[in-house]
């Protein structure tokens, strides 16, 4: 068990939360959600002991071991993944370095012939004859099988180095677990892992996560921040989002009534005040006005961009086709011969293992990397807006601000209409001024949808658009993606956000190529039944 008791935090004067009381108890999954900078991360951090509260306390089970999934990518470089993993639990480690000393020695004295006992027994009770089995299982089930387990952490690749710290979180069943977007750069196979292993724990899961669906899955519990507030709703992210809006449509409608009870009272007061066969009336209805109350509705930290794709023109009878295309990268062949033609208002995602791939494919179709084989060709009433898996290109080192980095992207001239193109993307005020560089990776992705919306482009291409994005964000993108009457080629990680835009399903992954006109959810189980023949 862990809990925070009357736990507040300020930042350059502002409060993120005050008076936070809550309470985290073992077997329960808590989703600690909130808008970008309502101090989600920094509330772990906080649960974790890296961070002090200004005022409050942590009061932690005695005994009750702490993981926390880490995100510094590049800080076990020169240890092997499976010495990474076991430092999950660094008790143990130490258990298993001391006694590999002790066994070293030549001459073992009385007192380290002890110590060596007393080490086997903790050893024993830690369960650390299986730890490198169990170490083994983790990485396996996150698809980092036997070949890597031996090798340096360094040479590795990112999304490899992810899996390889969630295994490190998770290893040795930790009492409390605390994991800050677990679900970045895992593929579908490892998220669904994760998802079911999470659900078996018995351990206190706390986890910040901007995928809905993943909320949905794990979790029993959802901790909102906002209002300056830490509030526990019992139940998944579905059920949080309909009970508060829910909240907000009884306090409105109850508003509503008041003010027409108050309303209908001062006209009757100030109609027979002065009547003095009325004036008993009238001071009963005084009372009764002086006793209602209308609720101040809070302003929420939730902002939500307005994100709405209109094509300048429909796309004709053709869309593209794209026939034997074949790509190396890096010496390895990640595309082989793929074929496919997409019709006109389809909207299609690209799904499968290698990222590479479909980052590659999306770089031929708009012309800025040459396939080794084959063609494709667009409708010639196609137009096409991009948006790549790395931004950078359009951010690193640019000095113009926000306001002439929107002008240079489309053909606005006026700086109101800019101002409210950038108000849309929740740029207001002086945050127009900024430079381009110093953006953080949400607001790139914002700016870079401002332009494909500025682009009025048919034909949208997004490669992982929900990378950066808060949970706002992401259903604004969703929603304006569903109601896009053009063509849509997406990649995605987020369950609920594939779902519920794609309407065929293409896996361009190296011998085992997938085309079908079906949704997400209907692939998966397809995808399971072939596995389990």
């Amino acid at each position: 068990m862990i809990q925070t008791v009357n736990v507040g935090l300020q930042y350059g004067g502002r409060a993120l939360f005050e008076h936070a009381d809550v309470k985290f108890t073992p077997g329960n999954c808590y989703g600690l959600i909130g808008a970008n900078g309502a101090g989600k991360s920094t509330f772990l951090k906080i649960l974790s002991g890296e961070i002090e509260p200004n005022k409050g306390e942590v009061i932690k089970t005695p005994g009750e071991r702490i993981s926390v999934l880490r995100q510094d990518h590049f800080a076990f470089d020169e240890y092997d993944v499976i010495r990474t993993v076991l430092m999950g639990n660094q008790r143990l480690v130490d258990i298993m370095d001391e006694k590999e000393r002790l066994y070293a020695l030549e001459n073992m004295s009385e007192e380290d012939g002890m110590r060596l006992c007393e080490l086997e027994e903790e050893f024993a009770e830690m369960d650390g004859w299986s730890a490198e089995s169990n170490a083994e299982i983790l990485l396996n089930g996150l698809g980092i099988t036997n070949e890597f387990h031996y090798m340096l952490m360094k040479d590795l690749t990112g999304d490899q180095k992810v899996k390889v710290l969630l295994a490190q979180a998770l290893f040795g069943n930790p009492d409390i677990l605390l994991m800050d977007e677990p679900t970045n750069h895992l593929d579908v196979e490892a998220i669904e892992w994760l998802e079911e292993f999470l659900i078996d724990m018995d351990s206190t899961v706390i986890v910040v996560s901007h995928d809905r669906h993943f909320l949905n899955k794990v979790c029993t519990h959802i901790v909102d921040i906002d209002y300056g507030k830490i509030t526990t709703i019992v139940g998944n992210y579905d059920f949080w989002y309909e009970y508060t809006q829910m909240a907000q449509r009884q306090l409105k409608e109850q508003n509503k009534k008041a003010e027409i009870k108050i309303k209908e009272l001062q006209e009757f007061i100030a109609r027979f005040s002065a009547n003095a066969s009325k004036s008993r009336q009238a001071t009963s209805r005084k009372k009764l006005l002086d006793s209602i109350n209308v609720e101040e509705i809070p302003v929420s930290s939730r902002r939500f961009p307005f994100v709405n794709f209109k094509p300048e023109r429909e796309i004709g009878n053709e869309l593209l086709t794209v026939t034997g295309l074949s790509k190396t990268v890096g010496g390895r062949k990640v595309l082989d011969n793929i074929s496919f033609v997409l019709r006109p208002r389809e909207k299609v995602a690209f799904v499968g293992t290698d990222a590479v791939a479909k980052t590659t494919l999306f770089k031929i179709l708009m012309g800025e990397m040459e396939p080794d084989e084959g063609t494709f060709k667009w409708g010639v009433t196609t137009s096409l807006s991009y948006l790549p898996s790395d931004n950078s290109a359009f951010f690193d080192g640019c000095q113009d601000s926000l306001s002439d980095w929107i002008r240079r992207y489309s053909d606005l001239v006026f700086e109101t209409d800019v101002r409210g193109w950038l108000g849309r993307m929740l740029f207001s005020g002086e945050e127009a001024t900024k430079k381009a560089c110093v953006l953080s990776g949400g607001e790139r992705v914002r700016c870079m949808l401002c332009k494909m919306m500025l682009s009025y482009a048919n034909v949208l291409i997004l490669d992982e658009p929900t990378n950066h994005l808060d949970l706002e964000s992401i259903a604004s993108l969703n929603d304006g993606l569903i109601k896009f009457s053009g063509s849509v080629l997406f990649t995605s990680h987020d369950h609920q956000f594939v779902q519920t835009i794609a309407d065929r399903i293409i896996d361009i992954t190296t011998g085992q190529f997938y085309d079908k006109k079906i949704t997400y959810d209907e692939y998966l189980a397809e995808m399971q039944e072939k596995q389990q023949a």
